[in-house]
């Protein structure tokens, strides 16, 4: 097994370098074949220096933007089921795609296959992390908040796997042998279990903010956060309340222009809590040059990129008249973006996803967009789950406060539009909370498992296609149920 160990420091400030995700290799009989490959080192010689560890904690945060964890699957698995998003690009290109807008995909489908390793692949770099820095003789802080780190990915990756797929196997030490690699599916309460636990102790560990040279690492801040998301899909509403308040009483602000936020000058804002670092490497593609941005870029334009999961008319319907989030969160055929790029009036597709826009003049080395921060947690996200929570606990006086600021920014000092919400209803405040997440949060890779959590998937989704009782969950890859021998089943509804 080889380890790459090229790093550098990014205009970002953060390290970035790129593990082979545990795959090994037999050695060829010829001496002369085994060249080690260039820029990596055998495992062995690994995990020895407090420098291994650094370069080992840096993989994890490289490897969270590559293609399987960014790019196709993740449109096919988070985003394209929704209301909000379809297929895009041209009619051929891709057709896969629209399996996933009607809910005909089987467990076949390669992006569900890709989705599964993208996580798993991700998963194993922090078991690497977590199992090995222990012993090296280093810096005590250090070794444990990079530990602290990687149980934040680690808890990241099941976040996503559990609300995907429901029970998943829980890995969270590294195979010891054979019997090792192929293990049954977890309950996902259990799953949900070692998610909060991973949580609580990076909160424990992680500083609430870094220097410039570390800006972009995981802080206490991102913990709470997620701690707070993964108790909302739970309902557990006290705990939800409580994180929340825990990161509002952190310095966190709403960064004031909505549209600007998402542009890479303002990466790492006020409003940041956490996401992903792309900055493009030459000569590395592997480990950079995230196509988050190109594979949504606006089509067919110089500088744009590949037109795919556009915005849908349903998402443009859904936001209140006059809500300067529309053309903030929506590229329109044949307007001119506020960074004076002029798009095309004709095209195979009438909009495209503005938050991840990169101007068309912004150069690039490798994919257009390759520099643009993928934003996972946003401090709106914060306001709004408090509100949600505050919303089921009875305290509507609270709710009010965190949705209302947020349509506050929203609004941009503009009182004719976005008005207050006043009603203290429980029901109708529980619906304008859910309505603000949908235009807040749109085309951020949320919508489907948000409205599935609500338990409102075939209410809002049976009109795709969704069929409810099969369709909240996604089904196993079919290539791990066979590798497995019998260890994998199936999620209903699914053959």
């Amino acid at each position: 097994m080889y380890f790459t160990t090229n790093s550098f420091i990014s205009t970002k400030n953060l390290l970035a370098i790129f593990i082979t995700a545990g795959l090994v290799f037999q050695s060829c009989s010829s001496d002369f074949l085994d060249v080690p490959p260039q820029a990596k080192e055998e495992a062995e010689a690994f995990f020895v220096t407090q420098d291994d560890a650094t370069k080992a904690v840096n993989s994890i945060y490289a490897n969270l933007r590559v293609w399987n964890q960014v790019a196709f699957a993740a449109i096919a698995i988070e985003s394209v089921p929704a209301d909000e998003a379809e297929k895009g690009s041209s009619p051929g290109d891709a057709t896969f795609f629209n399996n996933f807008d009607n809910f005909t995909y089987t467990a076949s489908e390669g992006q569900i296959q890709d989705f599964w390793t993208g996580q798993y692949q991700s998963i194993n770099l922090c078991n690497q992390v977590i199992e090995n820095i222990p012993p090296i003789n280093m810096d005590a802080n250090l070794k444990a908040r990079y530990i602290a780190e990687a149980k934040f990915v680690r808890a990241y990756n099941y976040f996503r796997l559990v609300r995907a797929f429901g029970d998943v196997p829980l890995r969270l030490s590294l195979p010891k042998s054979n019997v090792d690699f192929n293990i049954p599916r977890t309950p996902k309460e259990q799953v949900w279990a070692a998610i909060e636990q991973d949580l609580t102790d990076a909160a424990s560990v992680l500083p609430p903010n870094y220097p410039a040279t570390d800006v972009g690492r995981v802080t206490k801040g991102a913990a709470l956060a997620l701690h707070a998301k993964v108790a909302m899909y739970q309902k557990k509403w006290n705990d939800v309340l409580n994180y929340t308040n825990q990161v509002m009483g952190l310095g966190y602000s709403l960064f004031p222009n909505f549209e600007a936020l998402f542009r890479i000058a303002n990466e790492n804002s006020t409003e940041s809590v956490f996401e992903i670092q792309c900055q493009s490497l030459p000569g590395i593609q592997g480990a950079s040059n995230s196509q988050y941005s190109q594979v949504q870029g606006v089509r067919a334009q110089s500088g744009g990129g590949w037109g795919f999961n556009v915005p849908t008319e349903a998402l443009v319907d859904a936001f209140e008249a006059d809500d300067p989030r529309k053309d903030a969160t929506i590229i329109f055929r044949g307007e001119t973006t506020p960074e004076g790029d002029a798009v095309a009036p004709t095209g195979d597709n009438p909009r495209y996803n503005q938050k991840s826009y990169v101007p068309f003049t912004v150069p690039f080395k490798q994919n257009e967009g390759e520099d643009q921060n993928i934003r996972v947690i946003r401090y709106a996200e914060v306001l709004l789950m408090n509100a949600e929570a505050a919303n089921e606990l009875g305290n509507s006086p609270q709710a009010l406060t965190s949705l209302n600021a947020v349509r506050e920014r929203a609004r941009g000092g503009n009182a004719a539009i976005l008005p207050d919400v006043t009603t203290t209803n429980q029901d109708q405040l529980r619906n304008a909370i859910y309505h603000e997440r949908q235009v807040e949060l749109a085309m951020e890779f949320d919508r489907f498992f948000d409205v599935i959590r609500q338990g409102r998937g075939f209410a809002v989704f049976s009109t795709k296609g969704f069929k409810e009782g099969k369709n909240e969950l996604m089904p196993i890859p079919q290539n791990e149920i066979d590798k497995s021998a019998g260890a994998l089943t199936q999620n209903i509804g699914y053959n």
